[in-house]
């Protein structure tokens, strides 16, 4: 949808198309709050300022709109955005079942260890780097982790802005 039209959009709806980018309601309802929005760039530099301000509750309301890498039923909260994350995730689609086993054995130690589920801007990413990247991130202590899963959560914001907006995240973009 152009911007003008998320700019035009009843609250409601704007609210519901920015839930499919970001699952934390604060987020979503400060950067409503925010439109309307001069360009796209403006939309994306407000993103930023907003999910630099939200608190690790708000980071794992985000986190828990997301399914699992390699896990084949999202959330309830998630069920809008199964396209996306289907594309999202497109690396894991062609793994062999030794690899989607070991990555959901991963899963669950990562959310045993810290909590939440693994965050990770899948985006373009294979079945293999996914797993040695979730298999890294299993060694850091849980602020650094939960730092970084934030950070990768906003790249996973801006992407679907992106989409959102254009139809198609920009090539390279917050990668």
């Amino acid at each position: 949808m152009p911007l003008e039209q998320l700019n035009a959009l009843p609250e409601v709806g704007a609210y519901a198309e920015l839930l499919k980018c970001c699952g934390a309601t604060c987020w979503v309802e400060k950067l409503l709050a925010r439109r309307p929005f001069s360009d796209v760039e403006r939309l994306h530099q407000l993103a930023d300022e907003i999910w630099a301000g939200m608190t690790e509750s708000d980071w794992l309301e985000a986190f828990a709109a997301h399914p699992r890498i390699g896990g084949s039923k999202p959330p309830e909260v998630a069920k809008d955005t199964a396209s996306w994350t289907s594309k999202e995730q497109s690396g894991m689609q062609s793994a062999d079942e030794s690899l989607k086993s070991k990555m959901a054995e991963k899963n669950a130690e990562y959310e045993q260890r810290f909590g939440f589920i693994y965050i990770v801007c899948a985006s373009g990413k294979s079945a293999p780097e996914l797993l040695d990247m979730l298999t890294r991130r299993l060694y850091s202590d849980r602020d650094t982790e939960l730092s970084t899963a934030a950070g990768e959560q906003l790249k996973i914001t801006h992407l679907r802005l992106d989409k959102l907006i254009n139809g198609t995240a920009r090539s390279g973009s917050f990668q």
